[in-house]
């Protein structure tokens, strides 16, 4: 099936109030859903991709690859009730940057809108540009450049600004 066609249907998906569609081709089978389920289904970037119901396993963190002034992998335990865990919507490969000699899309105390592009995760060969769900200040990132994410993994910790 056309990656343009599925794009398409996530687009339609987004615009219902549909929370999930399945579609067959022929032989192939494409099942979008805003919400996990238990069976492997083909997921755009926005959703999520199951393939296997195991809980998602934190990753060693090691700070010493980070760049300087950076603080990052911290744990997300213990977050103030004015702090928003910003969390990822897929499986993938967590990025900072755009590019590898790119400036990082936001840095510890940036404020950010709603709609801010805070991160990539490149998940079946396609780069998928993650934005704020909420307004608010980055306190923590949690996780480091080209490090595995699962689904669900916290990903960095926002405070509120009010």
């Amino acid at each position: 099936m056309d990656f343009r066609k599925v794009k398409k249907l996530i687009e339609l998906l987004e615009e219902s109030g549909v929370s999930e569609i399945e579609i067959k081709e022929g032989e192939e089978t494409v099942r979008i859903s805003r919400h996990p389920s238990t069976t492997a289904t083909l997921a755009p970037p926005s959703y999520t991709q199951v393939i296997a119901s195991a809980p998602p396993q934190q990753m060693p963190m090691h700070n010493s690859i980070a760049p300087r002034g950076t603080e990052v992998a911290q744990p997300a335990s213990a977050i103030a009730a004015n702090e928003h865990t910003f969390t990822a919507p897929m499986v993938g490969t967590f990025y900072r940057a755009p590019g590898p000699n790119d400036k990082a899309f936001v840095e510890i105390g940036q404020k950010v809108k709603a709609g801010t592009v805070l991160c990539i995760v490149e998940a079946m060969k396609m780069l998928n540009q993650i934005e704020a769900d909420k307004p608010g200040t980055i306190k923590r990132i949690l996780v480091e450049n080209g490090q595995p994410v699962e689904f669900g993994q916290p990903l960095f910790i926002l405070s509120d600004d009010e």
